[in-house]
C-alpha cells in the first residue's frame, strides 16, 4: 500500500478540491494534521463505506465467536464495549 499524504489543516484548507479530488478519483486518503498530531483524514464515501462493512463484519463475528460459547456468559454490551475500544 502507498503511503498516504500528510498536510497540515492550514496546507489542506488551501487547496481542499484537490485533496478531495484525489480521494475520490484515485482513492488516496490524505491524513490531516493540527500542531504536527494527526487528527482527521478525507478519504472517499467508497473507502468509508468499506471500512463500516468490514467494522459490522468484525462485530458480527466477535458476538458469533461469544455466542457459540455459552460458558463465558458474556453480556453483549461487553462484546459491543471492547470491539468499539479496539479501535481498528
Amino acid at each position: 500500500m502507498t503511503q498516504c499524504p500528510i498536510e497540515s489543516v492550514r496546507d489542506v484548507r488551501a487547496h481542499l478540491a484537490e485533496v478531495v479530488e484525489r480521494a475520490d478519483r484515485d482513492d488516496q486518503p490524505t491524513i490531516i494534521t493540527r500542531h504536527g498530531k494527526p487528527v482527521a483524514a478525507v478519504v472517499s464515501i467508497e473507502m468509508l463505506n468499506r471500512y463500516r462493512e468490514w467494522e459490522e463484519r468484525e462485530i458480527n463475528r466477535i458476538i458469533d465467536e461469544r455466542m457459540a460459547d455459552r460458558q463465558a456468559g458474556v453480556p453483549l454490551e461487553d462484546v459491543l464495549r471492547e470491539t468499539l475500544a479496539r479501535g481498528e
